[in-house]
């Protein structure tokens, strides 16, 4: 494993069209493309609130969509993140479901040690199998911390614990934010480096109706967005998934889903300039 690596690096985003592990509705492979609209629509300006211009060229890239080919989906995605990464980017990364955080985790712990994963989600995804699949959107984590890829995993937003997962979390000591125990801003603090991971289901479906798995009692963007910014570390890497098109309302949840994304690069970007408090 190489030493951790400075966060000059360019933000870059990556395209995950996958949704073939999703568990409940498909669709959520059509996200990358509505996304980056989102983010480009003339309908808002190009600045984050952390006082970084993403209009400004050089700010950020973006690579466009993985081709999967004939390859086997999770070696590409794994391939295709760790490529980023040693060409000195930062991969951020537009999914697709949740499943894609485990083979994106697998190329970033390869090239930065002692990892902290900030998992925001309604869900904690730490299930051992799920309807009979260990790679579902459902697994993820179970499968990243059984691995030993991360030395700290912080779920902020959950509401859906059930015993068996209960007891994964205690099994692989992640420390779990309950919806009902928010703000948590304290526990968003962290030294080395740092993955961030954003299911859009962690907002409460008034405010992100598109998407497979609607849980009320949810995030507002406010709250997401303060929870974001309270982030401390270098941000490695991160990933926007679960946004489903086809549950979608007036496109409400793209435009959510790219100011999501504009904060996690100006948070990104200004850490990395030294700009962050």
């Amino acid at each position: 494993m190489h030493e951790t690596m400075k966060t000059s690096r360019i933000p870059t985003l990556l395209g995950i069209p996958f949704d073939a592990y999703s568990s409940y509705l498909r669709g959520a492979g059509e996200a990358p493309a509505k996304i980056r609209e989102a983010l480009r629509c003339d309908a808002s300006n190009t600045w984050s609130e952390s006082g970084v211009d993403l209009g400004v060229a050089g700010t950020y890239e973006d690579a466009g969509d993985l081709a999967f080919g004939e390859k086997d989906a999770f070696a590409a995605i794994e391939a295709g993140v760790g490529g980023l990464i040693e060409q000195g980017k930062r991969p951020v990364l537009l999914g697709g479901d949740h499943s894609i955080t485990y083979p994106i985790v697998k190329a970033v712990a390869r090239r930065y040690a002692e990892l902290t994963i900030f998992h925001f989600d309604a869900h904690p995804d730490l299930y051992e199998e799920f309807e009979g699949n260990r790679l579902s959107h459902a697994c993820p984590f179970a499968r990243i911390m059984e691995a030993g890829l991360a030395k700290r995993l912080v779920q902020v937003g959950i509401r859906t614990l059930n015993r068996h997962q209960r007891e994964q979390a205690q099994r692989f000591g992640v420390e779990v934010v309950e919806m009902r125990a928010l703000p948590a801003y304290e526990k968003l603090k962290a030294a080395g480096p740092v993955y961030i991971t954003f299911d859009m289901d962690v907002l409460d479906p008034a405010f992100a109706p598109g998407i497979s798995h609607r849980e009320p009692g949810g995030m507002s963007v406010r709250e997401a967005i303060a929870h974001l910014h309270a982030i401390t570390g270098e941000i490695v890497g991160a990933d926007v998934v679960e946004y489903n098109p086809v549950q979608d309302v007036a496109g409400m949840t793209a435009t959510v889903a790219a100011k999501i994304l504009k904060e996690i690069l100006g948070r990104m970007i200004a850490v990395g300039r030294g700009l962050a408090e």
